[in-house]
């Protein structure tokens, strides 16, 4: 019989049967479609030679104009900027305490390394940072041991604990001197969604005044939003302050609240997130009001989930971010969001602010006039499922909602996903506020990331290619993305460390670890002859794989690489069945190797000089996988060919 050509759909089906998929993909990970074909993705390198603490969500990057590239990093711990291969650490100081309050304010106990620091009402949370300077010997704990940055752990309203590195040699009460000084860095947040328990959790008058809930809430984590100004990065807590950070050359300076600039004027508080309009003002989405009967500058009023307010544009000067109190002759000012119960998520698009509330989207334009912003409302009928699963591309906006994808391009539609029940089945929704959008230009994609249902953090991805309109997905653990704008590659964050993606072939590990390979498969769904009322026999497989932009040297070890993949062929009789079949058996010959690996399936290696497979596979259905897992293999699937030919109706 003559050869048939394999050729199968692009992109991944989940939401149809696996039989019901015939001629299609059913499985992958790790692997991309190209002008219809599979093939696997690129890999990821270390970019940083210091490691951040926490969990990196917030990730944002921009040139400055003398040239230095900057990532801001936000973490539920702290905050930095990464900058050529080292991390710089810019969390603000929250309060300084000096004179009275820290007079020998250091307790140490004999043998222990543990050292508690008495300050009343110092305002700290567990896990929060804290800088010593002035202090002198005590309990035998020497200076240089005590005048440096700690994380502490909470006692109470007037005390927490530190451990050093030297043990105390004896038990002082009170010592440390009379010239300390602690300098408190921003409360820390959590890195995920967290069980707690606390006051107001539960109906009033449940309980005793004071007392604990016994119901459990899930406590927010930690989300950042960044954006630049010029040369300088302005970023904010959800729900918290706004901050600033002045760029020099030295990385020496720590980010301040925007409040405390001179010149600053009625900056909004408890802001739910920050971003630049393309017109140049600055927006505070979700915030406390403007009060103009309240004490200057603040002019703090209650906080608003649904009120967006923007500081002035200076004709003269430009954009003044610091300046929120609206005039006759400025453009600072305000309005509100008019369906909804918050504001959830906002980004820029085609010269328009889109923002997403729990159940609408609206448009905000610059007109220019004394309204300075038109709001327009899109839909009052999405959902979101939180505020970064927004990615703009190809002059399109798509976001992830609770149950479903959205595109707006001028209108809102619902993007038909082939995944929809794979992905929204199998997702953890308590986690969903740590979920995050990302785009690959490069090769047409938006990837989202989520927590699936069994994990606590983000271990999966989904891909929509919107040049192909086709899905694909896989599991990855990242916490953080930035498409390749100001780096030369995508950037991502996971564990302390900042990676570039579609960089070699193979999973870089830092402190010079040598790389590792990354497992790639795709499978197809089942194929079979006509209506499948009978068996195939296959005889031969000729593959057609691609290895062009493999490596061909191990650059760690110096030894010479030979990329191959791994073919597996399954048989089955029923589409319910698991793939079985007894009559599966191997031929070998020279490089045309194929191995029975098991009664089900049917396995060969295929490198570059593997010209056929031959096999004796017999079934109703058979299916095609392709695998790999070594260093420094890249391939792309072309159309491999069978033999196969019908062989009866009864097994």
């Amino acid at each position: 019989m003559a050869l048939t050509k394999l050729i199968f759909s692009p992109g991944i089906n989940r939401d149809k049967s696996n039989y019901s998929q015939k001629g299609g993909w059913y499985e992958c990970d790790k692997i991309r479609f190209r002008q219809g074909f599979p093939e696997k993705i690129g890999g990821w390198e270390v970019q940083n030679f210091n490691q951040y603490l926490g969990e990196g969500r917030s990730l944002y990057s921009y040139n400055t104009l003398t040239g230095d590239r900057i990532f801001g990093i936000g973490s539920n711990l702290k905050m930095y900027v990464f900058a050529g291969t080292t991390i710089y650490d810019i969390t603000p100081i929250r309060s300084t305490v000096t004179s009275t309050d820290t007079d020998n304010c250091f307790a140490t106990t004999n043998g222990s390394t543990t050292v508690v620091i008495n300050i009343a009402g110092h305002g700290a949370l567990d896990n929060d940072f804290v800088t010593f300077s002035g202090a002198v010997d005590v309990g035998g704990i020497p200076a240089a041991d005590l005048n440096k940055e700690f994380q502490l752990t909470f006692i109470d309203t007037n005390s927490f604990s530190i451990t050093v590195t030297t043990a105390a040699t004896s038990t002082v009460a009170a010592g440390g001197g009379t010239s300390i000084v602690a300098a408190f860095q921003w409360n820390t947040g959590f890195s995920a969604a967290t069980l707690g328990y606390g006051w107001g959790t539960g109906a009033w008058s449940r309980s005793t005044w004071g007392s604990g809930s016994t119901i459990p809430i899930y406590l927010n984590p930690r989300i950042i939003f960044q954006d630049k100004f010029n040369n300088d990065l302005i970023f904010n807590v959800s729900g918290a302050d706004i901050y600033y950070w002045t760029y020099n050359n030295a990385f020496s300076n720590r980010a301040v609240k925007l409040s405390s600039i001179a010149g600053a004027v009625a900056v909004p508080k408890e802001v739910s997130l920050t971003l630049f309009a393309p017109s140049g003002h600055l927006f505070a989405m979700g915030c406390t009001n403007y009060d103009a009967a309240a004490s200057a500058p603040d002019y703090e009023g209650d906080y608003d989930p649904l009120l967006v307010r923007w500081a002035n544009v200076s004709a003269n000067i430009g954009p003044e971010p610091e300046v929120w109190q609206p005039t006759a002759t400025n453009s600072a000012g305000f309005l509100r969001i008019k369906s909804g119960s918050e504001i959830v998520a906002a980004t820029n698009t085609r010269q328009e602010t889109l923002v997403w509330t729990d159940y609408s989207l609206s448009s905000l334009q610059f007109l220019g006039t004394a309204e300075v912003f038109s709001l327009q409302e899109l839909s009052n009928s999405i959902s979101i499922m939180s505020s970064k699963v927004v990615a703009e591309a190809n002059n399109m906006v798509f976001w992830m909602g609770n149950d479903k994808f959205f595109v707006y391009s001028g209108r809102v539609d619902t993007l038909p996903c082939t995944l929809k029940r794979h992905v929204f089945d199998n997702i953890n929704r308590e986690q969903a506020q740590i979920f995050f959008a990302g785009t690959n230009r490069e090769f047409n994609e938006v990837v989202w990331f989520y927590v699936s249902g069994d994990s606590e953090d983000i271990d999966s991805y989904v891909i929509y290619n919107y040049q192909e309109q086709i899905w694909y997905y896989g599991s990855l653990e990242r916490t953080a993305w930035i498409d390749a704008t100001v780096a030369d590659h995508p950037t991502a964050l996971i564990n302390g460390y900042v990676y570039s993606h579609e960089k070699g072939n193979d999973d870089g590990q830092p402190l010079g670890a040598p790389p590792l390979g990354i497992r790639a498969y795709v499978e197809s769904a089942d194929i079979d002859i006509g209506e499948g009322e009978q068996f195939m026999l296959t005889k031969k497989i000729i593959p057609d794989v691609d290895f062009t932009d493999s490596d061909l040297n191990n650059t760690v070890s110096g030894d010479e690489l030979h990329p191959e993949v791994t073919m597996t062929v399954g048989v089955r009789n029923f589409p319910g069945a698991s793939i079985s079949s007894t009559n599966v058996e191997g031929v070998s010959l020279a490089r045309d190797v194929i191995t029975a690996i098991d009664p089900a399936t049917t396995t060969a290696v295929i490198d570059q000089y593997t010209n056929q497979v031959f096999v004796r596979a017999r079934g109703r259905q058979m299916n095609f996988k392709i695998e790999s897992d070594g260093v420094g293999v890249q391939w792309q699937l072309g159309t491999p060919r069978v033999d196969a030919k019908p062989d009866g109706r009864r097994g």
